[in-house]
Protein backbone atom coordinates (compact mmCIF):
# COMPACT_ATOMS: atom_id res chain seq x y z
CA UNK A 1 0.00 0.00 0.00
CA UNK A 2 1.28 3.47 -0.87
CA UNK A 3 2.20 5.89 1.93
CA UNK A 4 -0.08 8.65 3.13
CA UNK A 5 1.58 11.75 1.65
CA UNK A 6 1.80 15.11 3.42
CA UNK A 7 3.26 18.09 1.54
CA UNK A 8 4.74 20.79 3.76
CA UNK A 9 6.13 24.05 2.38
CA UNK A 10 6.66 27.69 3.25
CA UNK A 11 5.88 30.22 0.52
CA UNK A 12 6.06 33.99 0.23
CA UNK A 13 2.87 36.06 0.06
CA UNK A 14 3.17 35.85 -3.74
CA UNK A 15 3.50 32.06 -3.69
CA UNK A 16 7.25 31.62 -4.24
CA UNK A 17 9.40 28.93 -2.60
CA UNK A 18 12.69 30.75 -3.22
CA UNK A 19 14.31 33.32 -5.49
CA UNK A 20 14.76 32.94 -9.24
CA UNK A 21 18.35 31.77 -8.55
CA UNK A 22 16.85 28.87 -6.51
CA UNK A 23 18.49 30.32 -3.38
CA UNK A 24 16.84 29.40 -0.10
CA UNK A 25 15.02 32.25 1.66
CA UNK A 26 13.95 32.42 5.30
CA UNK A 27 10.18 32.72 5.00
CA UNK A 28 8.99 31.53 8.41
CA UNK A 29 10.48 31.79 11.92
CA UNK A 30 11.23 29.65 14.94
CA UNK A 31 7.62 28.86 15.82
CA UNK A 32 7.02 27.36 12.39
CA UNK A 33 10.39 25.58 12.43
CA UNK A 34 9.32 23.84 15.65
CA UNK A 35 5.99 22.87 14.07
CA UNK A 36 7.76 21.37 11.06
CA UNK A 37 10.15 19.47 13.34
CA UNK A 38 7.19 17.96 15.22
CA UNK A 39 5.51 17.03 11.94
CA UNK A 40 8.75 15.52 10.67
CA UNK A 41 9.18 13.47 13.85
CA UNK A 42 5.73 11.96 13.28
CA UNK A 43 6.67 10.66 9.82
CA UNK A 44 8.16 7.41 8.59
CA UNK A 45 10.00 9.16 5.76
CA UNK A 46 10.90 12.60 4.39
CA UNK A 47 11.16 13.13 0.61
CA UNK A 48 12.76 15.82 -1.54
CA UNK A 49 13.69 16.11 -5.19
CA UNK A 50 17.27 16.29 -6.40
CA UNK A 51 16.90 20.01 -7.13
CA UNK A 52 16.38 20.68 -3.42
CA UNK A 53 19.43 18.59 -2.53
CA UNK A 54 21.62 20.46 -5.01
CA UNK A 55 20.33 23.90 -4.02
CA UNK A 56 20.02 23.58 -0.22
CA UNK A 57 21.99 20.48 0.85
CA UNK A 58 19.43 19.59 3.56
CA UNK A 59 19.98 16.86 6.14
CA UNK A 60 16.23 16.13 6.58
CA UNK A 61 16.84 15.15 10.21
CA UNK A 62 14.74 15.78 13.32
CA UNK A 63 16.37 18.60 15.29
CA UNK A 64 14.75 18.59 18.75
CA UNK A 65 16.48 16.08 21.10
CA UNK A 66 13.18 15.50 22.94
CA UNK A 67 11.48 14.49 19.69
CA UNK A 68 14.39 12.18 18.87
CA UNK A 69 14.12 10.53 22.30
CA UNK A 70 10.37 10.10 21.83
CA UNK A 71 10.92 8.39 18.49
CA UNK A 72 13.49 6.05 19.99
CA UNK A 73 11.27 5.30 22.99
CA UNK A 74 8.54 4.17 20.58
CA UNK A 75 10.95 1.75 18.89
CA UNK A 76 11.69 3.90 15.86
CA UNK A 77 15.00 5.29 14.67
CA UNK A 78 15.97 8.84 15.65
CA UNK A 79 15.20 10.17 12.17
CA UNK A 80 12.71 9.25 9.44
CA UNK A 81 13.93 7.49 6.32
CA UNK A 82 15.31 10.06 3.92
CA UNK A 83 14.10 9.69 0.31
CA UNK A 84 15.53 11.49 -2.74
CA UNK A 85 13.88 11.48 -6.17
CA UNK A 86 16.86 11.64 -8.52
CA UNK A 87 16.15 10.33 -12.03
CA UNK A 88 19.75 10.55 -13.30
CA UNK A 89 21.65 9.86 -10.08
CA UNK A 90 23.05 13.38 -9.66
CA UNK A 91 23.09 13.38 -5.84
CA UNK A 92 26.58 14.36 -4.62
CA UNK A 93 28.22 11.54 -2.69
CA UNK A 94 29.11 13.98 0.09
CA UNK A 95 25.56 15.41 0.39
CA UNK A 96 24.41 16.01 3.97
CA UNK A 97 21.31 13.89 3.43
CA UNK A 98 23.53 10.83 2.87
CA UNK A 99 25.72 11.34 5.94
CA UNK A 100 24.19 13.48 8.67
CA UNK A 101 22.38 11.46 11.34
CA UNK A 102 21.82 7.69 11.44
CA UNK A 103 19.02 5.98 9.58
CA UNK A 104 17.96 4.59 6.23
CA UNK A 105 18.31 6.48 2.97
CA UNK A 106 16.43 5.66 -0.24
CA UNK A 107 17.18 7.12 -3.68
CA UNK A 108 14.70 6.67 -6.51
CA UNK A 109 16.34 6.68 -9.95
CA UNK A 110 15.27 5.83 -13.49
CA UNK A 111 16.83 3.37 -15.93
CA UNK A 112 18.55 6.40 -17.49
CA UNK A 113 20.79 6.69 -14.43
CA UNK A 114 24.31 5.54 -15.39
CA UNK A 115 25.22 2.23 -13.77
CA UNK A 116 28.39 3.69 -12.26
CA UNK A 117 26.37 6.40 -10.50
CA UNK A 118 23.89 3.83 -9.24
CA UNK A 119 26.72 1.69 -7.88
CA UNK A 120 28.33 4.67 -6.15
CA UNK A 121 25.05 5.72 -4.52
CA UNK A 122 24.35 2.18 -3.31
CA UNK A 123 27.24 2.58 -0.86
CA UNK A 124 25.12 5.09 1.09
CA UNK A 125 21.49 4.32 0.23
CA UNK A 126 18.98 1.79 -1.01
CA UNK A 127 18.60 2.58 -4.71
CA UNK A 128 15.22 1.86 -6.31
CA UNK A 129 15.00 1.85 -10.10
CA UNK A 130 11.54 2.93 -11.24
CA UNK A 131 10.78 4.30 -14.71
CA UNK A 132 12.68 4.69 -17.96
CA UNK A 133 13.77 8.33 -18.45
CA UNK A 134 12.18 9.80 -15.31
CA UNK A 135 11.32 8.27 -11.96
CA UNK A 136 7.91 6.58 -12.12
CA UNK A 137 6.46 8.11 -8.94
CA UNK A 138 3.52 5.70 -8.42
CA UNK A 139 5.88 2.74 -8.78
CA UNK A 140 8.39 4.34 -6.40
CA UNK A 141 5.63 4.93 -3.85
CA UNK A 142 4.56 1.29 -4.13
CA UNK A 143 8.15 0.28 -3.34
CA UNK A 144 8.27 2.67 -0.38
CA UNK A 145 5.07 1.12 0.94
CA UNK A 146 6.65 -2.33 0.70
CA UNK A 147 9.50 -1.00 2.89
CA UNK A 148 6.97 -0.27 5.63
CA UNK A 149 6.71 3.47 5.03
CA UNK A 150 3.15 4.50 5.90
CA UNK A 151 3.44 8.27 6.40
CA UNK A 152 5.66 10.33 4.11
CA UNK A 153 6.32 14.07 4.21
CA UNK A 154 7.40 15.93 1.07
CA UNK A 155 9.39 19.15 1.54
CA UNK A 156 10.11 20.10 -2.06
CA UNK A 157 10.82 21.25 -4.53
CA UNK A 158 8.10 22.65 -6.72
CA UNK A 159 8.75 20.32 -9.67
CA UNK A 160 8.43 17.21 -7.51
CA UNK A 161 5.35 18.50 -5.68
CA UNK A 162 3.70 19.47 -8.97
CA UNK A 163 4.32 15.97 -10.33
CA UNK A 164 2.87 14.38 -7.19
CA UNK A 165 -0.31 16.46 -7.49
CA UNK A 166 -0.56 15.60 -11.18
CA UNK A 167 -0.44 11.87 -10.36
CA UNK A 168 -2.91 12.05 -7.50
CA UNK A 169 -0.36 11.07 -4.86
CA UNK A 170 -0.88 13.87 -2.30
CA UNK A 171 -3.27 13.48 0.66
CA UNK A 172 -2.64 16.57 2.82
CA UNK A 173 -0.99 19.96 2.35
CA UNK A 174 0.47 22.34 4.94
CA UNK A 175 1.43 25.76 3.61
CA UNK A 176 2.96 28.50 5.72
CA UNK A 177 2.39 31.80 3.88
CA UNK A 178 4.97 34.35 4.97
CA UNK A 179 4.91 38.15 4.97
CA UNK A 180 7.45 38.75 2.19
CA UNK A 181 7.22 39.28 -1.56
CA UNK A 182 9.91 37.54 -3.61
CA UNK A 183 8.69 38.07 -7.17
CA UNK A 184 10.17 36.80 -10.41
CA UNK A 185 8.38 34.92 -13.16
CA UNK A 186 10.92 32.07 -13.00
CA UNK A 187 11.05 31.78 -9.20
CA UNK A 188 9.79 28.33 -8.14
CA UNK A 189 6.28 27.93 -6.80
CA UNK A 190 4.57 25.24 -4.74
CA UNK A 191 3.56 23.23 -7.82
CA UNK A 192 5.82 23.75 -10.83
CA UNK A 193 5.95 21.77 -14.06
CA UNK A 194 3.72 22.09 -17.13
CA UNK A 195 0.52 22.74 -15.16
CA UNK A 196 -3.03 21.91 -16.19
CA UNK A 197 -5.12 23.23 -19.04
CA UNK A 198 -8.38 24.96 -18.20
CA UNK A 199 -10.07 22.08 -20.06
CA UNK A 200 -8.97 19.61 -17.38
CA UNK A 201 -10.25 19.31 -13.79
CA UNK A 202 -8.07 21.01 -11.21
CA UNK A 203 -6.83 19.45 -8.00
CA UNK A 204 -9.31 20.51 -5.31
CA UNK A 205 -8.43 21.07 -1.65
CA UNK A 206 -10.71 21.07 1.40
CA UNK A 207 -9.66 23.49 4.13
CA UNK A 208 -9.02 21.74 7.44
CA UNK A 209 -7.67 24.67 9.45
CA UNK A 210 -6.23 28.16 9.18
CA UNK A 211 -4.30 29.89 11.94
CA UNK A 212 -2.04 32.92 12.35
CA UNK A 213 1.60 32.03 12.94
CA UNK A 214 4.18 34.74 13.60
CA UNK A 215 3.67 37.34 10.84
CA UNK A 216 2.10 34.84 8.46
CA UNK A 217 -0.63 32.23 8.33
CA UNK A 218 -0.58 28.42 8.37
CA UNK A 219 -3.04 26.69 6.06
CA UNK A 220 -3.86 22.98 6.32
CA UNK A 221 -5.75 21.36 3.46
CA UNK A 222 -6.91 17.85 2.66
CA UNK A 223 -6.84 16.84 -1.01
CA UNK A 224 -10.22 15.87 -2.40
CA UNK A 225 -9.94 12.54 -4.18
CA UNK A 226 -11.73 11.65 -7.42
CA UNK A 227 -15.44 11.22 -6.87
CA UNK A 228 -15.34 12.70 -3.37
CA UNK A 229 -16.63 16.12 -4.43
CA UNK A 230 -19.76 14.56 -5.93
CA UNK A 231 -20.51 12.83 -2.63
CA UNK A 232 -20.20 15.92 -0.42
Amino acid sequence: MRPHVVVNVAVSADGKLSTFERRQVKISGQADFRRVDRLKADMDAIMVGIGTVLADDPSLTVKDPALIRAREASGRGPHPTRVIVDSNGRCPLDAAVLHRGPGRRVIGVSKACPIERRTALEEFATVIVAGDEQVDLPRLFDELGSLGIERLMVEGGGTLIGALFERGLVDEVYVYVGNIIIGGETAPTLADGPGRSADLPFVRLKLVSMQPCEEGVLLHWRVEKEGEQALT
